[in-house]
């Protein structure tokens, strides 16, 4: 048997229904309009369209005061307050579960929870990733709550899916590194305003393939006005990590030759781009004449393919014998083995990361005798150990943006509903370009 409250008790719930006055006596403020179910004429229990839900589970549910004399007293008090045609329902009767505040900017609708894609186990994304129901998200302490409005698809992510970054956040968890989000609401201590266009990374395991998002509001950048939602999603890690190969790493200077390994993929396409910006003569390397086509509109000045084009001929033969003095190589395996044979007198070799699958193992002799450099690329280390210098990256991307001499390459815009299948087609290398998860699309284009 459940024992009714004591007097004075107030059970809160989804807020505070009373204010306490002097003595330990409480007042009810006005009870929220979702608490108060009618019934029509004919109802269970003969309720009629003027009936009221019981104060008695009210006062159970936190909704409203326990008074002096218990359970009996809220009776008491509640036919005080409401005129007489007003009549409690039995507490035997089915009450409609109370619901939270809807978030805001959720079209005025009530949300319990959002949907996000949920990784469980390791393996291939199209068998591991699933669409489920997770708990609403809330900003904490420098935090803040964003809407994703686009979220861009990486290499990373696969990787996560199978267990091979060297990232391994706890299971289960929601890949995604990269969105273009609005912003809903901050935490304490938070800076944003809402509405705002911003550029984030979620912080795993809740990652950005999902309806909402929590990220750090001191790593949130400005959103480029020129660019859409899916065009800004992928400009954050992909070009910064250019730029930082290209201008910190390698020093490329107007001029140069810049040889570029999937030239028509996300992470390529950003090196051609930010390479003919910097007044290089760039080399495209990719697989199929789909993506040479790519390739040459992105505008490499020569395009070699892969797959029946000799590299190292190629590359000699187009720089008079010199080579290459800038080689941007996210593929590794036979991509390093042939750049290694085609590097220029004190070339730079920036070794971005694996997408081929086989890690090189470089043998520094050669590096000694031909006088090159090998160059690694960790561009996420650069957020702990010189944010500052992210930041001045994105003002110079957003400008080189706003003077239309970046765009990113979308080459597919998925509903949130196929994003696996965007990650495993990132994950097999079958994509051109930047594949984006809309969580508002409907359909895939």
């Amino acid at each position: 048997m459940v024992r009714p409250p004591e007097a004075g008790t107030v059970l809160r719930a989804a807020g505070d229904a009373g204010v306490e006055v002097p003595g330990d006596r409480r007042v009810p403020r006005a009870v929220p309009r979702q608490d108060l179910e009618a019934r029509p004429e004919g109802a269970r229990g003969g309720a009629s369209a003027r009936t009221l839900v019981s104060p008695v589970v009210l006062a159970l549910r936190g909704r409203i005061p326990v008074p002096a004399g218990g359970c009996r007293g809220a009776v008491a008090m509640w036919r005080r307050l409401f005129p007489a045609g007003y009549r409690p329902l039995s507490m035997s009767l089915a009450v409609a579960p109370l619901r939270p505040p809807p978030h805001p900017r959720i079209q005025g609708q009530w949300r319990h929870q959002v949907k996000a894609w949920r990784v469980h186990a390791n393996g291939e994304p199209r068998e591991v990733m699933r669409l489920e129901e997770v708990p609403d998200p809330q900003p904490g302490p420098g935090q803040l709550l964003l809407r994703v409005r686009a979220a861009n698809v990486n290499f990373p992510d696969a990787l996560l899916c199978r267990g091979q970054y060297q990232v391994r956040p706890p299971l289960p968890f929601t890949p995604g590194v990269e969105i273009c989000g609005e912003v809903l609401a901050a935490g304490e201590g938070a800076a944003g305003e809402t509405g705002a266009r911003v550029l984030a990374q979620p912080p795993l395991p809740d990652g950005g393939f999902a309806e909402l998002a929590v990220v750090d509001a001191a790593a949130v950048r400005p959103a480029p006005e020129a660019l859409d939602d899916a065009e800004a999603a992928a400009l954050h890690i992909g070009y910064q990590t250019g730029w930082f190969g290209l201008h910190r790493r390698a020093r490329l200077q107007a001029g140069e030759t810049l040889l570029v390994h999937a030239a028509a993929g996300g992470v390529g396409s950003a090196a051609v781009q930010l390479g003919k910006a910097a007044g290089a003569r760039v080399i495209g390397v990719v697989g199929g004449e789909d993506k040479a086509r790519t390739a040459r509109e992105l505008g490499c000045d020569l395009v070699l393919d892969r797959r029946h084009d000799d590299i190292v001929g190629a590359v000699k033969e187009a720089t008079g014998g010199r080579g290459a003095d800038v080689v941007y190589d996210p593929v590794g395996g036979e991509a390093y083995a042939k750049s290694v044979k085609c590097i220029a007198f004190e070339g730079r070799i920036i070794v971005v990361g694996f997408a081929g699958g086989a890690i090189p193992t470089p043998a520094l002799n050669h590096a000694l005798v031909k006088n090159y450099a090998i160059l690694g690329l960790h561009w996420g280390l650069y957020n702990t150990k010189d944010p500052a210098a992210v930041d001045a990256c994105h003002e110079e991307l957003a400008k080189l943006a706003a003077q239309g001499a970046v765009k990113p390459l979308i080459g597919g815009r998925f509903p949130l509903r196929d994003a696996a299948e965007a990650v495993q087609r990132v994950a097999d290398g079958t994509s051109t370009g930047r594949l984006v998860v809309l969580p508002a699309a409907e359909e895939t284009r």
